[in-house]
């Protein structure tokens, strides 16, 4: 009988950030939705022509940085990411994009990302935090 449970079909790939186990040397590695939690963080932190090797990966939310929060902003903001996780990420279907502005005074969006998991119809969510980190307040 097959397991049905095996979601090895997920992939795992290293943790990110990259973290190093203390007993073995070895490298921590990510599994199932927590790898694509973590590839869905990378790419979106990814600029454009940042890897070499893969020029077009990545998502250019970093144009959206000195722009105006309104409805225009907002639904360039939805399309680069759903674009991004629709070539990028091929192992989940895109639900929703939900930008919460309420914290638009101290230039912070908070974007809710909704997406299954193909082949398990799981549901998950993120919130990505998107804002300009200063080199003003560093302690």
């Amino acid at each position: 009988m097959a397991d049905n449970n095996n979601k090895s079909f997920l992939g795992s790939g290293w943790s990110f950030p990259p973290r190093f186990l203390d007993s073995s040397g070895g490298i921590e590695m990510s599994s199932d939705g927590t790898d694509i939690a973590e590839s869905i963080y990378i790419l979106l932190t990814t600029l454009p022509g940042e890897r070499l090797m893969h020029p077009e990966y990545g998502c250019d939310l970093h144009s959206q940085v000195y722009r105006g929060i309104n409805t225009t902003t907002k639904t360039v903001i939805k399309d680069l990411i759903s674009t991004a996780i629709l070539y990028y990420e091929p192992r989940v279907n895109l639900v929703a994009i939900k930008i919460d502005s309420t914290k638009q005074v101290e230039g912070r969006l908070d974007i809710n990302i909704t997406y299954d998991i193909k082949g398990t119809n799981s549901r998950k969510n993120m919130v990505y935090p998107f804002y300009l980190v200063e080199g003003t307040d560093i302690k």
